[in-house]
C-alpha cells in the first residue's frame, strides 16, 4: 500500500465518505417515514414487496442483503402492525412467504413522494445520482468478490 494512501486523514478517505453519506441519507429519510409510522428497514422491506410480492423471507433477505436473524424480527413487527403478513409456503413448509396486508399496500401511495423529496434534498440530477448509485454498486460488488 502507498504511504500516503495509509496515511490519509479521515475526511480524505473513501470508507468515511460511504459511512457518513449513510448516515446523511438515512437522516434525509427519517422524518419522512415518521411521518407514515416507518422505519428506514421497514421502508425498504415495502418497497421491495411493492415490486414483487409474496417474497419469501429468503428472498428478501438476499434483496436487501439482510440476513434472517436481523430480517425476521423486523418482519415480526412489521406484521405486529398490520403491514405484512407471514406465513408457511404451502409446496414448501420450510419456506416463509412475506405478503403486504391491505395497510401494506396502501401505504405505497402514501409514501409515493419521497423518492422525489430525497432527489430534490441531494441537489442532483436524476442521472447524477443514478450514476452515483451504479459506481457504489460497483464498489460493493468489489469488494464482496474476494
Amino acid at each position: 500500500m502507498d504511504e500516503k494512501a495509509a496515511a490519509l486523514p479521515v475526511a480524505e478517505m473513501i470508507c468515511f465518505s460511504l459511512y457518513s453519506a449513510t448516515h446523511a441519507m438515512q437522516h434525509a429519510y427519517k422524518p419522512l417515514l415518521e411521518a407514515l409510522g416507518l422505519t428506514y428497514p421497514q421502508y425498504l422491506v415495502l418497497v421491495a414487496l411493492w415490486a414483487e410480492d409474496g417474497q419469501t423471507v429468503g428472498q428478501l433477505g438476499a434483496a436487501l442483503q439482510l440476513e434472517s436473524n436481523t430480517l425476521t424480527p423486523l418482519l415480526k413487527r412489521m406484521q405486529v402492525q398490520g403491514l405484512v403478513l407471514r406465513a408457511r409456503d404451502a409446496r414448501d413448509e420450510r419456506q416463509v412467504r412475506v405478503s403486504l396486508t391491505e395497510a401494506g399496500r396502501g401505504m405505497q401511495a402514501r409514501a409515493a413522494a419521497i423518492p422525489g423529496c430525497i432527489l430534490e434534498k441531494s441537489g442532483m440530477t436524476l442521472a447524477a445520482l443514478t450514476a452515483l448509485r451504479d459506481q457504489v454498486n460497483s464498489l460493493r460488488d468489489q469488494l464482496r468478490a474476494d
